[in-house]
């Protein structure tokens, strides 16, 4: 048996079994809520688990461990950024934003939340932050989709075109049958195969090269500056790498697992099951590089595709330390973290679709049958937008998504951040914040000032705007500050 016939049935294997789930998700999607944040059903352990692998694209196991086994340690301040970032989200947002969107209309979405949060009668909040969801997730989307498609054709030769669709369908297909239910039960079987690649790797690697002692002197031998995590680093850069935990604040994807919780008593458990997944994840990822970096130094005659391409590390690991079965599935482990974030990403676009056009501006009267259906509708038709974004991965557009973490991070983080910690916050507050947040990344990344990621002043300017325009303005309404008090109330006596 060839090393790629393993793989290729651990892959369809895996595949059928996310598909299954989906069928079984669609046996309880009865109405739009269900389709979106699953009935606001989710218990503390799926909470956690779909939030972080929802959160953690291929980006976990390609993207970081190439860059740690290029630079060393000096790469790994994201992921403490991202940590701490993380951390603050759940503790400060996830239990006021679940009371007050069920305070608040009970909204499904962001942008349905803004609209009801500050009474905005115009429709302008609703229209301007679904627009901000559709330019960046459908970019996003497609970002994912080339992962999953280089996946596909590393793997198994197939042409770009042929992996395309292959790494797409089941994906499209799983989140289009069963809704918010199927990603996020599939996100926590994912998050289980990501977790035990991550864990399960890095050991078998430093034993491979010789246990602790070995590896750390090969690591030193390459280079000692390795080990240091200030080589080649500024105080501005590093600023910005720890920069990236702000974009929490603002990712709808991840703020609709919160959405979701079943109660406000399930988040404290769900903070500690999800940072832990998390902390282990990405030590186990930066071990993965950090630990390659001994490997192929020994081992030059089989170092040519990580030469060439330092983000195949983890593959090319994996294919060579274990048998061609248990290889198949820590591979799926890259297919189940593009997987995860795109059926997240592909929802959320049908839920603006679906929820703040089509229901709030074309049919408001339409039954819950036909907003499901329209919802489906609308994930097959963001896909494929994506798709044709994707068919040429050296389109311009794809190099977008470097900022599109800073644009959500910036233009919701502030607005979703101090709506539920602040009363006196107001529509207008809300809109400059929105604005201000996304021009300002967008600007700032044109202009690349100072070298700073553009989501720390697109984060501070935004947070100023807010508190000045609802500070200059008419203030809170009465309805609005009787319904944040009976959500703070509501949040404080289920904590």
């Amino acid at each position: 048996m060839s090393v790629s016939t393993p793989t290729l049935i651990t892959f369809v294997v895996y595949i059928a079994v996310m598909v299954l789930i989906g069928l079984i998700a669609y046996r309880s999607t009865r109405n739009l809520s269900d389709y979106i944040l699953g009935g606001r059903g989710l218990g503390s352990v799926v909470t956690a688990l779909s939030a972080g692998a929802s959160d953690m694209s291929g980006w976990l196991l390609m993207g970081l461990p190439g860059a740690i086994y290029l630079s060393g340690l000096s790469e790994s301040w994201i992921a403490i950024g991202l940590i701490i970032g993380a951390y603050l989200n759940w503790l400060l947002v996830a239990g006021r934003l679940r009371v007050q969107t069920e305070h608040n209309g009970d909204a499904l979405t962001l942008p349905d939340y803004f609209t009801h949060r500050f009474e905005d009668r115009s429709g302008l909040l609703r229209v301007i932050s679904a627009v901000v969801i559709l330019v960046f997730f459908t970019i996003y989307c497609a970002s994912g989709i080339v992962a999953g498609a280089r996946l596909f054709e590393s793997t198994f030769g197939m042409s770009y075109e042929t992996a395309l669709w292959a790494g797409a369908a089941a994906t499209i297909a799983y989140t289009c049958i069963g809704g918010f239910l199927a990603v996020s039960w599939t996100d926590t079987v994912q998050a289980s195969l990501m977790i035990f690649a991550l864990i399960l790797t890095p050991i078998v690697v430093m034993l491979a090269t010789g246990g602790v002692d070995t590896t750390f002197l090969a690591i030193e031998a390459q280079n000692p500056s390795n080990f240091d995590m200030l080589r080649g680093t500024t105080f501005v850069g590093i600023v910005s790498l720890l920069g990236w935990g702000l974009g929490y604040f603002g990712q709808p994807h991840i703020l609709a697992r919160f959405m979701a919780a079943d109660s406000v008593k399930s988040i404290a458990k769900a903070r500690r099951i999800s940072m832990a997944w998390m902390i282990l994840c990405l030590a186990g990822t930066v071990a993965v590089g950090f630990f390659g970096i001994a490997y192929f130094a020994a081992h030059p005659e089989v170092a040519a595709p990580v030469t060439e391409n330092p983000e195949r590390v983890f593959i090319e690991l994996a294919r060579i330390l274990f048998n061609p079965w248990v290889a198949g599935v820590l591979l799926s482990a890259i297919l189940a973290a593009v997987m995860s974030t795109l059926s997240c990403q592909l929802l959320v676009c049908s839920s603006a679709l679906t929820e703040d056009f089509y229901k709030a501006v074309l049919r408001k009267g339409a039954s819950q049958v036909e907003l499901v259906w329209v919802g489906r509708l609308m994930v097959l038709l963001v896909a494929l937008v994506a798709i044709w974004l994707a068919a040429n991965p050296e389109n311009r557009v794809l190099g977008l998504v470097s900022y599109a973490w800073a644009g959500f991070g910036a233009a919701f983080g502030p607005v979703v951040l101090i709506s539920v910690l602040w009363k006196g916050m107001t529509r207008n507050g809300a809109l400059a914040g929105i604005l201000v947040g996304a021009a300002t990344v967008l600007i700032w990344k044109q202009l690349n000032l100072f070298g700073l990621y553009e989501i720390i002043p697109g984060f501070i300017f935004a947070s100023l705007a807010i508190v000045l325009f609802s500070s200059l303005g008419k203030g809170p309404s009465a309805t609005m500050l009787a319904r944040f008090k009976a959500a703070e109330q509501a949040f404080n006596s289920g904590k």
